[in-house]
């Protein structure tokens, strides 16, 4: 396989104004740079000029794979990433309430903080090259970026399926699940981003008829896990993360459903702390606002971080992404071992100065409460930035 090769020089986030229609390129493979993403979008919402915003990945780049290792690095400083953490979860609340026509262009990778910048679009467009999956339950981590709000309103348990397995789907699925809206071959999509800022508008039908001029009919292949609903609902529907496992053994030894078998297996050796933090957290968010989603996912990111009940997050990072030997010893071992009752200190309420303080009013955004926030005062280096 060859080698990525990753210019350090390149700047990460490409920003590019087009008369009316404003371009962002994610160009660094596996990085965002949260804050000039939102520095971007916060001035073109504001600028009349701006009609249509596009985003889209060079390469790999709508995977947030290199937060894992910021995170990684200041481990020993529990509260290093307080700042680029807050900024994240600032910049989804800006995505899903965004004023202007948005349309997301994936030929690639989909996965964690960067599928939080796909999934919100009013449109978006993927390819037979585009993968998606939020598998951070897995690193002793939780489906964070607004995904427990976004995931607990697909149909059926589908979403606690994602969420637990971090199940990948291809962009024929994700168009089928309804998680993306039109699918592309990848050859056209060069073409159809110079249509779009062609048509220098972001009237939503003429945006939506020229991105029907380049897409196709989605057929799913045959062995789609979205043929598998009601396998899917049976089993992922139970209380308990034992359940599940339970439930899913149980249908895994019928005959025909050795698509089971891959993903039982990455279930039993995800982490156990992370795979009930992350059901509870999606079944939560079934009762929820996104802005109480949001809320909820940042204080238990901050909790993980700070090691509150467990380092699993920590172990799971170095396991995949530091010494790769795919070998993570989790701490409690077993789903039997995890307090249940320890579960309510990640998802405790801060002190209300500590909150996600989310804009309540539209004049409120980037530069709004934010800059008042107790984070805005935390030190984060400019490779974390």
């Amino acid at each position: 396989m060859a080698r990525e090769v990753v210019n350090q020089d390149e700047p990460v986030v490409l920003g590019e104004e087009i008369e009316n229609v404003r371009l962002i390129t994610l160009n660094r493979p596996r990085q965002l740079n949260v804050s000039l993403l939102a520095k971007y979008l916060e001035k073109w919402e504001e600028d009349d000029n701006a009609k249509l915003v596009l985003i889209k990945g060079a390469g790999r780049a709508f995977s947030a794979g290199g937060d894992l290792k910021m995170f990684y690095d200041g481990r020993t400083s529990k509260d290093s990433c307080l700042e680029v953490v807050y900024r994240m979860y600032w910049l989804c609340h800006h995505i899903h309430s965004y004023k202007k026509t948005q349309v997301s262009l994936v030929n690639g990778i989909s996965m964690g903080g960067g599928a939080s910048l796909m999934v919100p679009m009013k449109f978006k467009v993927v390819t037979e090259k585009t993968v998606f999956s939020t598998p951070e339950a897995s690193i002793g981590f939780h489906t964070d970026c607004g995904f427990s709000f976004m995931h607990s309103r697909l149909p059926g348990h589908l979403g606690e399926f994602l969420a637990l397995t971090g199940a990948r789907l291809n962009g024929r699925e994700l168009v089928g699940a309804r998680i993306a809206t039109h699918f592309v071959p990848s050859e056209k999509m060069a073409e159809l981003e110079k249509r779009l800022i062609s048509l220098n508008t972001g009237d939503e039908n003429a945006v939506k008829s020229a991105i029907e001029e380049f897409s196709e009919e989605v057929q799913r292949d045959e062995g789609s896990v979205l043929f598998q609903k009601s396998i899917i609902n049976e089993c992922f529907s139970k209380d308990t993360v034992s359940e599940i496992i339970k439930s899913f053994e149980a249908e895994a030894g019928k005959e025909g459903n050795g698509w089971i078998g891959p993903l039982l297996e990455g279930l039993k050796r995800s982490s156990p702390t992370g795979l009930k933090i992350t059901l509870r957290s999606v079944r939560e968010g079934r009762k929820q606002t996104l802005a109480e989603c949001l809320k909820k996912e940042f204080r238990l990111t901050i909790n993980i971080l700070r090691t509150t009940i467990s380092g699993d997050v920590y172990e799971g990072i170095r396991a995949l992404t530091i010494d790769k030997d795919n070998a993570p010893k989790w701490d409690p071992p077993t789903l039997e071992e995890v307090d249940d009752g320890k579960l309510d200190l990640v998802f405790q309420p801060f002190e209300e100065d500590l909150e996600l303080q989310i804009p309540e009013k539209d004049e409120f955004r980037w530069n709004g409460k934010y800059e008042n926030s107790v984070y805005a005062s935390v030190k984060v280096t400019d490779e974390a930035k």
